[in-house]
């Protein structure tokens, strides 16, 4: 296994248990409607994270089945205020399972080799997998570090 694969199988484990630490914390018995930032509760904010995290899995998995993806279109400000109104009357179990459901998809082509870039978002540039698994961990690790300080709990 080269250094790439190597860094690869970290960071898709690291991406593992940032997505575990996220569905955890809304498995706990809290007011999930909470004001986290100015416009998002910590609903809006799971909202936005598995909006992203099934586009991710939906663009990784369509260009390792040989199928034009049909990544995200738009102002990155717009398409995060589509993740959360999208996602708005979903229920906090809905939301995580669907998590859990990408999350599996991203583990299922991740490392087939023949996928050497994803895109990410019309105008923006495709990100290699290693670039994208790196991506989606720090997000997804912002947001909960966000969470854990707001409730005033620590990560897992």
């Amino acid at each position: 296994m080269n250094n790439n694969q190597h860094e690869l199988r970290l960071q898709v484990e690291r991406l593992k248990n940032e997505v575990g630490e996220l569905i955890h914390f809304f498995q706990q018995d809290r007011d999930y409607h909470r004001m986290v930032y100015t416009f998002w509760d910590a609903k809006d904010i799971l909202g936005h994270l598995t909006f992203w995290h099934e586009s991710f899995a939906k663009n990784l998995s369509d260009v390792g089945k040989g199928v034009k993806p049909n990544p995200l279109k738009g102002k990155l400000s717009e398409v995060n205020t589509l993740s959360v109104e999208s996602t708005k009357n979903e229920t906090i179990t809905n939301l995580t399972q669907r998590l859990s459901i990408a999350q599996k998809t991203i583990e299922e082509f991740i490392f087939n080799k023949d996928i050497t870039l994803i895109p990410y978002k019309k105008g923006s540039r495709d990100y290699s997998r290693l670039e994208h698994v790196e991506v989606v961990a720090n997000h997804i690790d912002k947001h909960l570090n966000d969470l854990t300080k707001h409730y005033g709990t620590t990560k897992k």
